[in-house]
């Protein structure tokens, strides 16, 4: 931690001794994301940057390109995303803009000066159980100054994704949070009295706004939530979504039923086709999720693998010119052991190895997703059972499955 706060101090310096009036903040369309783009925007409008933001689901090599060829003279933020590009980011970048990115999947060298991967990953730390990105940009904002203290709630609410519950630097701030009275333990929950809500409120509101939400101003309302607390707008909108997710949800669950999932050596996968039609897709990811519990419908030693196509209008960039298609990936609970015990690969590899030269995957252990062109689609079911092959046989393991 000791190397972190020095190197976080040195980026903070950096943000101060280059004059610039702007700060772009680039965050994750989930619950995580969103917080730590909530923390990041106010702790930089404390010291008097313009903050404008962006939500992405995925980056896109263009989407960076464009990003960093345009915003001369702007700090760029990365929350809970870019670690995994951090190559490309810094490709593309060459110098132009300070960047500074703050985030907890595995992360990729930077090899441009001005792209500052502030990952506490990369300091030693998991962060599939120990952090979160919203926390990683926390700490980040507590060198800035002392005063974003008051943020800590939005810390402690991404880190509600981590399976493993809070546990680790996330442990950390939720007791200084307690300290300090910005969450109080309130009827065996963690509540918020700055806005009026319990932490798990908060999280799953903004799952919903993020996901379900997308092309429909979601995510910066979900910005709204966690600075201000909910209002009968928001709570109108999440009404609406909830509603719309979950028809769609037992819609594609029927469809499943009454059709089946498609079988391949290792993996059992499904196109969702149009039955998320406007929604972010982030929806294939949690619906994924959703179906790793449903035992009597999925092999519980088959990764479940969806696909879902990815619109070309990105909310606050604009319109992308490739068709792109995205893969979710999802490890049930018995394959999460044997992905433990080093039998079976994790999810992130998985997928970074069967998109390898088609496009640009991450995630974590149990969890990942990947967008490729769409006309890859039919080579990575194949990829994926070629992978796990070559894997098995080079640690001369039998019977995994």
């Amino acid at each position: 931690m000791e190397e972190f706060i020095k190197k976080a101090t040195e980026a903070v310096k950096l943000i101060n001794s280059i004059k610039v009036e702007n700060a772009l903040v680039i965050y994750h369309d989930d619950a995580d994301g969103i917080s730590a783009g909530a923390i990041i925007s106010m702790a930089l409008n404390r010291i008097g940057l313009n903050v404008k933001r962006i939500c992405l689901e995925k980056l896109l090599p263009e989407v960076i390109r464009e990003i960093h060829s345009s915003k001369k003279g702007t700090h760029i933020f990365y929350c809970d995303i870019g670690s995994p590009h951090c190559d490309m980011i810094s490709q593309y970048n060459n110098g132009r803009n300070l960047t500074i990115i703050l985030d907890h999947h595995d992360p990729r060298p930077s090899s441009d000066p001005m792209v500052l991967d502030l990952n506490l990953e990369n300091f030693g730390f998991k962060g599939e159980s120990d952090f979160s990105g919203s926390t990683c940009s926390f700490l980040f904002t507590k060198v800035i100054s002392n005063e974003n203290i008051d943020l800590s709630y939005l810390a402690i609410t991404g880190s509600l994704e981590i399976p493993e519950g809070i546990r680790g630097i996330n442990s950390d701030v939720l007791s200084e949070a307690l300290r300090n009275k910005i969450i109080l333990q309130k009827n065996e929950k963690l509540y918020v009295p700055k806005i009026n809500m319990s932490i798990n409120d908060l999280f799953s509101k903004l799952q919903i706004l993020g996901s379900a939400g997308y092309y429909r101003g979601g995510p910066e309302l979900g910005i709204k939530l966690c600075l201000n607390g909910e209002n009968e707008e928001i709570s109108k909108v999440i009404r609406d979504l909830e509603s719309k997710r979950k028809n769609a949800n037992k819609k594609m669950l029927s469809k499943l039923y009454s059709e089946g999932i498609k079988q391949s050596k290792y993996t059992q996968w499904f196109d969702v086709e149009d039955i998320f039609s406007g929604m972010g897709t982030k929806t294939i990811g949690t619906f994924c999720s959703y179906l790793s519990y449903q035992k009597k419908i999925v092999n519980p030693n088959k990764f479940i693998v969806g696909f879902i196509d990815m619109p070309s209008e990105i909310p606050g960039f604009g319109e992308v010119k490739e068709k792109y298609v995205k893969i979710s990936i999802r490890a049930p609970e018995p394959l999460r052991r044997k992905i433990d015990d080093g039998l079976v690969p994790s999810a992130v590899s998985i997928l970074s190895v069967a998109i390898n030269g088609h496009g640009i995957a991450d995630g974590h252990t149990y969890a990942a997703s990947a967008i490729v062109l769409s006309e890859h689609r039919d080579e990575i079911i194949r990829r994926i059972d070629y992978y796990i092959d070559e894997y098995k046989d080079k640690r001369k393991t039998k019977n995994i499955f």
